[in-house]
């Protein structure tokens, strides 16, 4: 039965009722000026600035502000960074340091990312710092070889290219941003190159490049990354104390190492300066060689320069009666013209009588009751194997062990003296470690010899004190990385196993040649630098890959 129609007697009061409007709520946030809505955003949490650019045109461009991030910027990243560094907040001026500031003075190392202003994408800095607290990053792969190179690849990394030196494909720049492809190459003489170095001076991708080869000679090289060619500048003649073990560059200076253990520093004055990068290079003045009978492999030398002085550093490993391995150093510090004013020495050997007895390696006293549980089981005395990488940038000094554990020193160096504090063991990998990279701030980076597992450290500042060493014991002061790995297809995988098993039947045989496809090992190389993490990967037939994790 259909419902009856209403009979409309023409009156205005039959007309259909209008709803009922709210009152609306006066919008306040809308009627401040950008200014006043940018200054209540810098005290937004970061999690809800992501929300705040889904509002409206207007919130995303203020939300997506650089100021806005410069600030949220500092707070995360600058000021957890001056509580650790020792001395920051007892010579600040009480309730003015640690706010955030604009002046460059007040971000300590990051003072250049101020300096460049509107050029820098503060929301972009910010993203690539949580990636790296997070260990979050992409992964890709290089290949570089197809076969084993005799002897070893020599790899460095420099402002997103890596350097490539062996025998046979000679000097190679690879390029690590946008498309991963071949910068530029070039063949070197039939020596074997043995070291290789980067001058730390060059801050574009350009840059000058030492190889010191297996007769005692080296060469430097300038790489031009828009033309996409390798110059070659300069060739030394050989040495009769062997081989060059080790370099370092820093122009324009060269401090090279012989497998004799003879240190030569070497100037080339203003031949590398930007308006000689085309012409050949003149001899470079030998300013001072010294031959050593102490040193112990593996080392590793540095070179700087403080207020117009040239320090020259060796550091290196040496054994022990009951610590089983330390390490120690040597410091040179010379003049511009050559003459050396002091030679100073230090090593991590704890001065004093130890008992010969086995509470010589109980735990140690530090550990007291103001430690976090657990924290006591995380120091010992106990004999330490031999490393088997070092490295130093001043003042951090890294060792890394087969015993799955590394080693961090701090090493002093003022008017008074040369030192190094006892080392720390840093827990955490689960196998053993074949690399590990201390760059500066004291981020480091390590890999194990499998290349499964790869952590980044956070050292500055030290773990000498309670703060520092309950990081260590929660775990907090090392992040493990982890890729997104790209989902493969099903059906992809199973045209795999279909090829191998028509090339190699069934059975165990198919398992293990299936299985020799997925085992690699790292190459005993590692480096990093803002934005990227490069890896040297051999697999299992020779083949040398480059495995890039990048942050941004």
């Amino acid at each position: 039965m259909s419902k009856r129609r209403r009979e409309s007697n023409g009156t205005h009061d039959d007309a259909e009722p209008s709803k009922r409007l709210r009152r609306a709520e006066p919008d306040l946030i809308s009627n401040l000026s950008d200014e006043l809505l940018l200054r209540i955003l810098k005290y937004v949490p970061v999690s809800s600035l992501a929300l705040c650019q889904r509002v409206s045109r207007r919130f995303n461009q203020l939300s997506g502000d650089s100021q806005v991030w410069k600030s949220a910027f500092y707070d995360r990243f600058v000021l957890p960074r001056a509580s650790r560094i020792p001395g920051i907040k007892q010579l600040s001026t009480p309730g003015k340091s640690l706010i955030f500031s604009s002046r460059a003075s007040k971000w300590l190392d990051d003072e250049g990312l101020v300096r460049r202003g509107a050029e820098t994408n503060w929301k972009r800095e910010y993203k690539l710092r949580h990636n790296w607290a997070q260990g979050s990053c992409g992964l890709s792969e290089i290949k570089i070889l197809e076969q084993p190179p005799l002897p070893p690849l020599l790899l460095r990394l420099h402002h997103g290219v890596v350097i490539t030196v062996e025998s046979t494909a000679g000097l190679r720049a690879w390029s690590l941003k946008g498309e991963k492809k071949l910068l530029a190459s070039k063949k070197l003489p039939s020596f074997r190159p043995t070291a290789l170095a980067i001058n730390n001076q060059d801050e574009g991708k350009d840059c000058a490049i030492s190889i010191g080869f297996e007769n005692g000679s080296y060469s430097v090289y300038q790489l031009y990354t828009e033309q996409g060619t390798i110059a070659h500048r300069y060739s030394h003649p050989p040495s009769s104390n062997g081989l060059i073990s080790a370099l370092s560059f820093s122009s324009p200076y060269l401090l090279s190492m012989t497998k004799g253990q003879l240190l030569s520093l070497y100037d080339f004055g203003g031949a590398l300066s930007s308006e000689a990068v085309d012409a050949t290079l003149t001899a470079p003045r030998l300013i001072s060689s010294l031959k050593s009978h102490t040193v112990w492999p593996p080392l590793s030398i540095s070179l700087r320069t403080v207020s117009k002085k040239i320090l020259a550093s060796v550091v290196f490993s040496q054994p022990t009666f009951l610590s089983g391995w330390t390490v120690g150093i040597q410091e040179l510090t010379m003049s511009p013209n050559g003459a050396i004013e002091e030679s100073r020495l230090a090593s991590a050997i704890d001065q004093g009588f130890h008992p010969l007895s086995p509470a010589s390696f109980s735990a140690s006293p530090q550990t007291d009751q103001t430690l976090p549980k657990g924290a006591a089981n995380l120091i010992f005395d106990a004999p330490m194997s031999r490393p088997t990488t070092l490295s130093y940038n001043h003042p951090y000094l890294l060792a890394s062990h087969q015993d799955n554990t590394l080693t961090l020193y701090l090493v002093t160096s003022s008017a008074r003296g040369l030192s190094i504090s006892p080392g720390n063991r840093l827990w955490g990998h689960t196998s053993s470690v074949s690399s590990a990279h201390v760059g500066g701030r004291g981020k480091a980076v390590s890999v194990t010899s499998r290349g499964d597992e790869l952590r980044v450290w956070e050292l500055e500042g030290g773990i000498s004190s309670n703060a520092s060493r309950r990081r260590l014991a929660s775990g907090q002061l090392s992040v493990r990385v982890l890729p997104e790995k790209k989902t493969s297809k099903t059906p992809q995988n199973l045209d795999v196993i279909s090829r191998a098993i028509s090339r190699r039947g069934t059975g165990l045989g198919l398992a293990f040649e299936y299985r020799t496809e997925e085992t690699s090992r790292t190459g005993g190389w590692v480096g990093f630098d803002d934005e990227k993490v490069v890896v040297l990967r051999e697999k299992e037939r020779g083949s040398q890959d480059l495995v890039v994790y990048d942050f941004t």
